[in-house]
């Protein structure tokens, strides 16, 4: 009788351990725990069925309260319905976030493997308490240590569908201040998302800064499509070392569009980003549409396509710049930018200029093509399209010269 009581109590006490998650041959089930913390009950089932498995993290409220990292992933099918809250403990994340390299970055959730999907059915919700983020950082640029999303690192044939982020911790992302988006997408290829929402905004007086939908940064074979995004930075941008990628179907919200860039930091490392089409975009109360941003560096931008945008409100529609940011050294660039088509680009400009190009003399930029361009101000009048060191058979009727320098945001009429 004794022995049986307490083998009785040493299942019970081992089973409430993760008393999260249960595992049924290759499946692995997690609820919410009640707890302060769920991460270890989802670990553990990454542990267990991350490999030729299945992981189902069931509609409920988790509370995620320390970085989870997994790159062994193989063959995995993960289904997520729930509400994941990553806690509001600052200091934990500054210290702990895992470190992603590019731009000293670092991410709260970190996947990486070959061949898993995940699924989150219109139900999964990821919220990044993002607030107490925002109102700590103070419009202040970067952070160490403050988490991008979900950051997918060395994955491969991976498939991502029906997620929704409400207040990243990350402020959105561009390289200029560098960005920490919703989604990290790093050395990594044959990856598919579909029907993605985010939106980061801010309800107090300090703004959410930095926070991108999403980044690809030496990846390859990327494909996204059915996106709405909100946020106070680039909607969806293309970093460097990026190929073959695929956008379509979005909506852009207060953001900066279809960008590809920043590149060319630091100078003394190639950047290239090759054939790259974006279809099919809405760009609301944004500052550019679609546009290409490199500092003053070396490698090649090429064989891009702009098809079919459509906006209202825009800042500077087309945006073309060697030297993003500083403003200076713009004829130092080494980093090549041609075979570039905008195509099907209509819409209204905040002030009353369309178009601001201006291209590296050390390497002029060939191969533009501008076809079916109707930009209008959004105050009625004409729009400037301003041009420097570019093709002249582009297409674009170009009204006067872009002077070096030619800041990506205006402030007013030019």
């Amino acid at each position: 009788m004794f022995i049986s009581i307490s083998v009785q109590l040493t299942l019970l006490f081992v089973g409430s351990a993760f008393a999260g998650m249960n595992k049924t041959g290759s499946l692995c089930t997690v609820t919410p725990s009640g707890s302060k913390d769920d991460s270890p009950s989802i670990m553990d089932a990454f542990k267990q069925c991350g490999q030729n498995g299945q992981i189902e993290i069931e509609e409920g409220d988790y509370t995620i309260a320390k970085v989870m990292d997994v790159l062994n992933l193989r063959n995995c099918d993960i289904s997520i319905k729930g509400k994941l809250t990553w806690n509001d403990d600052i200091n934990y994340w500054l210290r702990n976030s895992i470190g992603v390299t590019y731009a000293q970055r670092s991410t709260a959730f970190r996947l990486g493997g070959d061949t898993f999907s995940i699924r989150g059915h219109g139900k999964a919700l990821f919220f990044g308490n993002g607030q107490k983020w925002y109102d700590q950082n103070r419009n202040n640029s970067n952070q160490a240590g403050r988490p991008i999303s979900l950051t997918l690192w060395k994955a491969n044939n991976v498939f991502i569908d029906g997620i929704t982020w409400r207040q990243p911790q990350f402020w959105q992302d561009t390289r200029g201040s560098c960005p920490a988006p919703h989604t990290f997408v790093a050395h990594s290829q044959n990856v598919t998302m579909t029907n993605l929402d985010m939106n980061a905004t801010s309800n107090s007086q300090w703004s959410t800064v930095n926070t991108d939908g999403t980044d690809t940064w030496n990846s390859k074979d990327i494909t996204i499509k059915n996106w709405v995004v909100t946020c106070g930075d680039d909607c969806i941008s293309i970093k460097g070392n990026s190929s073959n990628i695929y956008v379509k179907n979005v909506t852009c919200h207060e953001s900066g569009a279809a960008c590809i860039g920043s590149l060319g930091n630091p100078s003394t490392t190639p950047d290239y980003v090759e054939n790259v089409l974006f279809e099919d975009f809405t760009a609301i109360h944004s500052s550019n549409a679609a546009w290409i941003k490199t500092y003053p560096g070396q490698g090649h931008v090429r064989n891009i396509t702009f098809r079919n945008f459509r906006f209202t409100d825009v800042n500077q529609p087309i945006y073309v710049s060697p030297c993003i940011y500083s403003y200076s050294n713009c004829d130092g660039s080494r980093l090549k930018i041609s075979d570039v088509t905008w195509e099907n680009i209509t819409g209204t400009s905040r002030y009353n200029v369309a178009a601001g190009i201006y291209c590296s003399k050390s390497v002029p930029c060939t191969g533009f093509k501008f076809k079916n361009i109707e930009i209008k101000p959004k105050n009625g009048g004409s729009a400037k399209v301003l041009c420097s060191n570019m093709n002249s058979d582009s297409g674009l009727a170009c009204t006067g010269t872009c002077p070096a320098g030619w800041k990506q945001q205006l402030s007013g009429n030019a």
